[in-house]
C-alpha cells in the first residue's frame, strides 16, 4: 500500500524539468522550427518542379498568374486555416479558365495539387509570394 501512495503523490517541481507547457511532439524533431531548413524545403521543391512535364508546368506558370489576382495582405490563401470551399471554389475557377484556354486542359485534381502547391510556396516566403508571410 505504501508503494501505490507514493506513486500517486505529485511529482516534484524541480524533478519535472519544465514550468511551461510541453512540447508538442513535432517541435521535438532538431531543426522543425529552422528558417534554414524551410528554404532549403522550398528550394527542393522548386527544383523538382522543374522536373515536371512541359504540360504541367505550362499550368503550373499559369496558376502562378491567376493566383497572382488574390495574393494581397490578407487574402485567404494567407489564413491559418484556410476554408476548404474556398479553395475548392479557386480551383474550380482556375479550371474554368484553363478549358476556356487549353486544348486538353488539366484535371481538376491536378490543378488543385498545383494550387495548394503554389499556395504553399507563398505562404512559406517562395520566390512569387509578394507579402512574405510565414506561419
Amino acid at each position: 500500500m505504501e508503494l501505490h501512495s507514493k506513486l500517486l503523490q505529485p511529482m516534484p517541481e524541480k524533478a519535472r524539468g519544465w514550468n511551461e507547457r510541453p512540447l508538442p511532439f513535432y517541435m521535438a524533431y532538431p531543426g522543425c522550427l529552422d528558417p534554414a531548413r524551410e528554404e532549403m524545403v522550398l528550394q527542393d521543391m522548386e527544383y523538382l518542379q522543374q522536373m515536371y512535364p512541359a504540360d504541367v508546368k505550362r499550368y503550373q506558370r499559369r496558376i502562378a498568374q491567376i493566383l497572382d489576382k488574390t495574393d494581397y495582405e490578407g487574402s485567404m490563401i494567407y489564413d491559418e486555416y484556410p476554408d476548404r470551399c474556398c479553395l475548392q471554389h479557386l480551383a474550380d475557377s482556375i479550371c474554368r479558365v484553363l478549358r476556356n484556354e487549353e486544348e486538353h486542359p488539366p484535371t481538376q485534381d491536378m490543378v488543385a495539387v498545383l494550387l495548394l502547391d503554389e499556395i504553399y510556396k507563398r505562404r512559406h516566403g517562395g520566390r512569387r509570394g509578394k507579402c512574405g508571410i510565414l506561419y
